[in-house]
């Protein structure tokens, strides 16, 4: 069986967390989110635990009760996954595996996105830019586990370019992130280079922008025959594609496919992929692209626009 058939098993247990700023409605559409980000890593959600705070905890995020109540449900029904909707410090992760269980995984929405990112990733920069943001931001909060790190060898939110890395101490990954940032930094001058080619040629440069999955690939294929994969998951496009088009009136243009934009990206992340976000910066126009069927369409491009 393949590691992509033992994934679609598994299942996991979904927190939320509802502050006095947002609402019980807010937190169950973003929970919703998360259920999809979880299926396109290939698992599938068992549960779905909300508690209410005037502030996260700053030990467990959640309360002792709530952690004692999704320690008894992953007990009870051999689930091995815990996925917050809220940013966890690596503190906080350490904890929580402890209050849970040390046979349960435990990760934030980030590192979910970013092993979604390591699944779609085909360019050497993409995987470059991929391996770069998990060792940034997952491994610091996986280095607590020492020896247990064997474990932690093949399941969501593990997997992906740096997840050797991540066994390694933090001298290596330090230099690793330094290697990283310098091959990453040669390839900026090199799409640099493209960029400027691009500006003498004269046509107008337009980028296909929007919320993920709002059909932004499907939209270069259909009118380019690009021939991109273009399917029904979050984040099926990580790396930029430019085809030339011709307008209706004879104009040239170029078009470019983009990464999607989702809720509750941290900057850092953004940060990663700014070499890739930087082909809608030099944009000349923007296509935004909204599914007018999603209910969440109004919010969703509330996302894009910001």
């Amino acid at each position: 069986m393949t590691e992509q058939n033992e994934m679609q098993f598994t299942q996991a247990i979904l927190v939320g967390l509802c502050l006095p700023e947002g609402s019980m409605e807010e937190t169950g559409r973003s929970l919703d989110e998360l259920e999809r980000l979880l299926e396109t890593a290939g698992g599938s959600c068992f549960a779905k635990v909300v508690q209410s705070k005037d502030h996260p905890d700053p030990r467990t995020c959640v309360g002792s009760g709530k952690v004692g109540e999704i320690r008894d449900l992953c007990r009870a029904y051999g689930v091995e996954l815990v996925v917050f909707d809220t940013e966890l410090s690596p503190a906080q992760i350490r904890n929580l595996e402890d209050g849970i269980g040390e046979e349960v995984r435990v990760i934030d929405r980030s590192m979910l996105i970013l092993d979604i990112f390591a699944l779609h990733a085909v360019t050497g920069e993409g995987k470059l830019q991929v391996e770069l943001a998990q060792l940034k931001y997952t491994a610091p909060r996986l280095m607590g586990k020492g020896a247990e790190m064997s474990r932690l060898g093949g399941g969501i939110g593990t997997r992906g370019p740096g997840e050797s890395k991540l066994e390694s101490d933090r001298r290596h990954m330090k230099r690793r992130i330094a290697a990283l940032e310098e091959e990453l930094a040669a390839l900026d001058r090199n799409r640099k280079t493209i960029r400027a080619a691009r500006d003498r040629s004269g046509l107008p440069k337009v980028a296909i922008v929007g919320y993920t999955n709002a059909g932004k690939s499907t939209l270069l294929n259909r009118l380019t025959d690009a021939g991109i994969l273009a399917e029904d998951k979050l984040f099926a496009t990580l790396d930029p594609t430019t085809r030339k088009l011709e307008l209706p009136d004879g104009t040239d243009v170029l078009l470019t496919d983009t990464v999607g934009f989702i809720r509750k990206l941290p900057h850092h992340l953004v940060h990663a992929f700014r070499s890739t976000l930087d082909e809608a910066v030099s944009a000349d126009v923007l296509a935004v692209v909204v599914d007018a069927s999603d209910p969440e369409y109004r919010a969703q491009l509330e996302t894009t626009e910001s």
